[in-house]
């Protein structure tokens, strides 16, 4: 796997400061995508050990809150693997942080996927420029959802992450804080 960039004290792609993982290789090719360099599997540097130890001593001071993966897309075919090796070691050592993902399936795709299990919130769906909503929290577009993943699966049913809780998804966002 390939990355292009590890962001520190991140407070725009989750709850709380985070670290980010922005990896390359998307094969969704959204129009109007904030990162369109992130596409090319072959671009960026090459994903060693080092960086997921810099991943590591990130999670580990108090104020972070957890690991967000981004992109590119992380279930991209190369990236999946490395992904869902990353998230089962970052639940193990810091069980109480929080693992977030982007992605541009949605989640009756990822639903059936391993990296499921170990992940508590999924931003789902292609960024569409003609739904994109700036008042929106954590997703580009309309169309996207912010799932907990471990109630989804629980309930058997979507249900969403909200500031205020959790909703079931009966609506395109929380009415409580528009996520």
């Amino acid at each position: 796997m390939r990355y292009h960039n590890i962001t520190k004290d991140d407070m725009l792609n989750g709850d709380g400061l985070r670290v980010v993982l922005w990896v390359a290789g998307c094969s969704h090719y959204c129009e109007g995508c904030q990162n369109p360099v992130t596409w090319d599997p072959n671009d960026g540097e090459p994903f060693t050990d080092a960086q997921k130890q810099e991943i590591f001593r990130e999670l580990e001071q108090s104020y972070i809150s957890g690991v967000t993966f981004s992109g590119g897309d992380p279930l991209y075919s190369t990236n999946e693997p490395v992904i869902l090796e990353l998230a089962k070691e970052i639940r193990e050592k810091f069980p109480d942080k929080t693992i977030w993902l982007y992605t541009g399936y949605t989640w009756d795709y990822v639903k059936t996927r391993e990296i499921a299990r170990y992940i508590d919130v999924l931003v789902d769906g292609e960024y569409v420029r003609a739904l994109r909503d700036t008042q929106l929290h954590w997703r580009g577009s309309s169309n996207q959802y912010v799932i907990d993943v471990p109630q989804s699966l629980e309930k058997g049913q979507m249900v969403l992450h909200c500031d205020d809780g959790v909703v079931a998804v009966q609506y395109n966002s929380c009415p409580s804080c528009g996520s």
